[in-house]
């Protein structure tokens, strides 16, 4: 099957990106600077990423709040205008169909999805949605994602009003003279923005912002790092419908107002064995992991006790360029779940120490005013 590409294609070619297969689409994995300065460019500057690969759509119609409510643990009713929020897709059984944003535009609500999932989400929201409001995708539109500490004075230079929003704060912009809708958020642990644009305008705002002293594009390798030490999930890796919001810890994520007891507690798929989880504890729990030796521990690596007994596995994990040593997450038995727990990743056959952590391993620096 032929690979999609996104509309900045050609660019990333010209900028000598190295290119690689990623949820069905061709997409830059790192550019002539490298994973590790391009990691460090972001977290130092500002780094401009391709996103477009993700899902975008819109829901339109005055219930469209209730009807989302129904597929999410989370408060989409009282989300104000301007602010959006993240959310899990669950299924009948608790489990993990896709993790997601959702902003309150005013007049729609609009949603951002996993690359890999988008389809299928796409059906999930008509099947169950498609008779309370209009599901809307927007896949004609690019996703540019600007990170790192520059990234709000370089796009203040494209629209003054953007310095003032805060984090999770959404509002329509125009950039170049484009309608986007800008958010104040991203997947790096840094400041930044996430900008949809109209796929054929996209190639002209990413080079306006590359062409900032501060900006450099970066590829899907320092996305990985930089999400993976500020203790973000992946999807499809650290969790899927295998595991609930409990078991991936994403307890959070779980709206007050929809918990058990609450106002408008339930009512979406899966409840009750979310509920169960959260009053009873699971059998198995994502942690951090900090590797004690200078040994990099990958997804799949298996987690064993003293003993050597098998208690777990790695879902993501590799090298944390700012905090300098190897960074993992993985799965474990419930048992040994404790922060500062000490267990073995077997990599290659050798059992390397590892130590049960707190995430994020590097602090977020989100701006909230």
């Amino acid at each position: 099957m032929s690979l999609l590409k996104t509309s900045l294609h050609a660019l990333h070619l010209e900028l000598g990106a190295r290119m690689v297969p990623f949820a069905g689409y061709e997409m830059p994995v790192q550019y002539p600077l490298g994973v590790l300065k391009e990691h460090q460019h972001t977290r130092a500057q500002a780094g401009l990423f391709d996103v477009s690969h993700m899902g975008q759509v819109l829901l339109e119609g005055d219930a469209a709040a209730e009807a989302l409510e129904t597929l999410v643990p989370v408060d989409i009713i009282d989300l104000p205008s301007g602010m959006q929020r993240y959310a899990l897709l669950t299924d009948d059984n608790g489990g993990i169909l896709d993790d997601l944003m959702v902003a309150n535009l005013g007049d729609c609500l609009y949603l951002v999805v996993n690359a890999a999932c988008k389809e299928a989400d796409l059906a999930h929201l008509e099947k169950h949605l498609g008779d309370r409001c209009q599901v809307l995708p927007q896949f004609d539109r690019a996703l540019l994602a600007l990170q790192g500490p520059a990234a709000a004075a370089v796009l203040a230079r494209l629209a003054p009003e953007v310095a003032e929003m805060t984090f999770m704060q959404v509002r329509r912009v125009k950039l170049l003279d484009q309608p986007c809708i800008v958010s104040r958020s991203g997947y790096t642990g840094e400041d930044g923005y996430e900008i949809s644009v109209p796929s054929a305008a996209a190639e002209a705002l990413a080079r306006r912002l590359l062409a900032e002293p501060e900006v450099e594009a970066i590829g899907l390798g320092a996305r990985d790092s930089l999400r993976l030490e500020a203790g973000l999930c992946l999807y499809g890796h650290d969790m899927d419908a295998g595991t609930t919001p409990v078991m991936a810890n994403l307890g959070w994520a779980l709206s007050k107002v929809r918990r058990e007891g609450n106002g408008r507690a339930g009512g979406f798929p899966g409840a009750e064995r979310i509920f169960a989880e959260q009053r009873d504890g699971v059998s198995r729990k994502r942690v951090g992991l900090l590797v004690q030796e200078r040994v990099p521990v990958r997804e799949g690596a298996e987690l064993v006790d003293a003993n050597g007994a098998s208690i777990g596995r790695v879902t993501s994990g590799g090298f944390g360029p700012t905090l300098g040593a190897p960074v993992a997450m993985g799965y474990v038995d419930s048992a040994f779940a404790a922060l500062d727990t000490e267990l073995f990743a077997v990599v290659r056959g050798k059992q390397v120490p590892v130590k049960v952590a707190k995430t994020p391993f590097v602090p977020q620096r989100y701006y909230r005013g």
